[in-house]
């Protein structure tokens, strides 16, 4: 059975002008032709432009595909494996392109501009997931807090960054002890830790009012990824989260701390 150059193209997903290209270079000439003249091709050739496609698709070029198809003897066998070496490079390749790619948005999206090693030395377990940046990046796209948090987290410099999370690193000791002495998370020790985390927000990054604060706490328990900025997972307990969330929303009922009165008046 003969098949047409449009009905080729179609079942193979290529056009019919790379078929009438593979025609011209003598890769793939269609057997027969009709009457009127037009080119048409038979199940030999069909098993030819599939292997064709099979060795495109590995990103064999044109030539080197002739030259398999034109020697029965050639050795295909060191021929894959040469274009799987190069295949890995190049993957290996694109890897080091992606990891650039996702440092240049990480850089973009949580405002911490160090190195690798230096985000390693500084922040130690704390991450910033992408997903969980780039979700927050969009829900608070026109908050001025969101913009001045960006901001001025792009300009600390590393010993900025290693204060802020000694800071906070001397905080989440003192909630744990908290926690794990069994402290009432509404009570007034456990209040004074969710202000002093309200204070450590405002110290170094955006200004933050009870009402933001009640909202980022209520991230922390409805996002694992949130909370794992402020707790590293491995130093987390079942209802820390809620704990905190908890503190934080009674420590905002208690009133307006100095600051932000005078700011109000």
């Amino acid at each position: 059975m003969s098949y047409s150059v449009r009905q080729v193209a179609s079942w193979a997903g290529v056009t019919v002008r790379t078929l009438h290209h593979y025609d011209r270079t003598g890769l793939l000439t269609p057997s027969t032709r009709s009457r009127a003249g037009y080119r048409l091709y038979e199940e030999t050739d069909l098993a030819r432009l599939q292997q064709i496609l099979f060795y495109r698709e590995l990103g064999f070029p044109l030539d080197e595909i002739a030259a398999i198809l034109a020697d029965p003897q050639a050795d295909v066998l060191d021929q894959l494996r040469a274009r799987q070496r190069q295949l890995s490079e190049e993957i290996a390749r694109l890897q080091c392109l992606s990891e650039v790619a996702e440092r240049a948005i990480e850089v973009q999206q949580t405002g911490v501009t160090l190195t690798p090693q230096e985000r390693f030395e500084v922040f130690g377990e704390i991450g910033f997931d992408l997903s969980y940046a780039t979700e927050r990046q969009v829900k608070w796209a026109d908050s001025e807090g969101q913009r001045e948090a960006m901001a001025r987290a792009a300009a600390h410099t590393k010993e900025d960054w290693r204060r802020a999370m000694s800071e906070a690193g001397e905080w989440r000791e003192r909630l744990l002890a908290a926690f794990e002495a069994g402290e009432p998370g509404d009570g007034p020790a456990v209040m004074d830790l969710a202000e002093e985390h309200r204070q450590h927000i405002t110290r170094w990054f955006t200004t933050c009012p009870p009402a933001m604060h009640r909202r980022i706490a209520d991230d922390f328990v409805a996002d694992p990824r949130a909370f794992a900025v402020v707790v590293p997972p491995s130093q987390q307990r079942p209802g820390l989260a809620a704990y905190l969330a908890k503190a934080v929303h009674a420590n905002a009922a208690r009133g307006p701390a100095p600051e932000d009165a005078a700011r109000g008046s």
